[in-house]
Parts: structure tokens; sequence; C-alpha cells
């Protein structure tokens, strides 16, 4: 596991605790433990997409675990991030698929595009580039998912018009 040593506003309002609540409410009282990738994923879109290690031992207070376990799916899944990401996180598939049909070399080209290298954030913290495993899509090749969606059948193209419209703030993330 990446630790971050970055600091991060923990902010639990009452509008993210009644949504941990709701959630909460669909496992057996003596289960919390059952909830905790929903409430990682809430939790970490209430707190610019990243986990802090304080961020992950307030969620083990609230699901009544040890820390240690949250950290062990926090670093196991690459839907959560230890370390603070760019507002916009290019996420490419580079499983089978994508990978034949070119993935890696529009990896390679978007984060030469923006001055960065994979696992990086760029000095404004718009972009991070991130390659990941499979996600689903194997038929749109290649592809990345960008916040809640998916942007398929890349070209050097329409990566150039997806940087664009991210950095003209067009590009809706949920």
């Amino acid at each position: 596991m990446e630790i971050s040593h970055a600091k991060q506003v923990i902010n639990i309002d009452a509008k993210l605790t009644e949504r941990i609540n709701e959630l909460l409410s669909h496992y057996p009282a003596d289960k919390k433990k059952s909830a905790m990738l929903p409430v990682l994923h809430e939790v970490q879109d209430a707190h610019d997409n990243w986990l802090s290690i304080e961020l992950m031992d307030r969620v083990a207070e609230i699901l009544e675990v040890q820390p240690i376990e949250v950290y062990e799916v926090a670093s196991f899944y690459t839907m959560f991030n230890q370390k603070p990401v760019g507002k916009y996180m290019f996420e490419f598939c580079r499983t089978s698929c994508c990978a034949i049909r070119g993935a890696e070399d529009l990896m390679d080209y978007t984060c030469s595009k923006l001055g960065i290298k994979e696992g990086e954030t760029t000095p404004d913290g718009n972009f991070s580039v991130v390659g990941v495993e499979c996600l689903g899509a194997c038929g749109y090749a290649p592809m990345l998912q960008l916040g809640d969606y998916y942007k398929e059948h890349l070209t050097k193209e329409k990566i150039d018009a997806l940087i664009d419209e991210c950095r003209d703030n067009k590009v809706n993330l949920h």
C-alpha cells in the first residue's frame, strides 16, 4: 500500500453522514463491514477523489472495524486512490482487448501530451493518467474511464478533443 503524506481536510458532514447511514441500513446492524465498498466510494467522492490514512481511519470507526481492514480494501481495488489525483483522472484499460487495440500507446500519448508519467498528476492538479485492469467494455476497445463515464473507440484525435473539453470544463464527471 502506498502511503500518502498529503494533508486532507476530513469533512464527514450531515449530508454525507445521512448517505452513509442510508447505505448501512441495507445491511444487518452487526455486519457494518459489509457496507465498506459503497461507504468508501461515497467518502472518496466527498473528499476530492482520494482517501488519506486519516480518512480511512474515520471510515474504520464508522464501520466499527480495525483500520487495517479498510487499508486492505482500499489498497486492493484500483478504484480507490490513496493520494491526491487530478480533477480529471484518465483511467486507461490495459487488459488484453484494449492492449491489442493500442491502449498502451494512447496512454503514453496522453501522458506525453500532458507532460506527466503514468500515475502522476499535472502540476495544476487537473489531470492524472493511470492504467487499470479490465473495465468490462472489451467490444469498445481501446477505452478509458473518466469519472462515471466510459470513453470508447479511442484515437489520438479523440484524446486531444477530450483533453480540450476538460480544459474548457465541458466534461461531466457524474
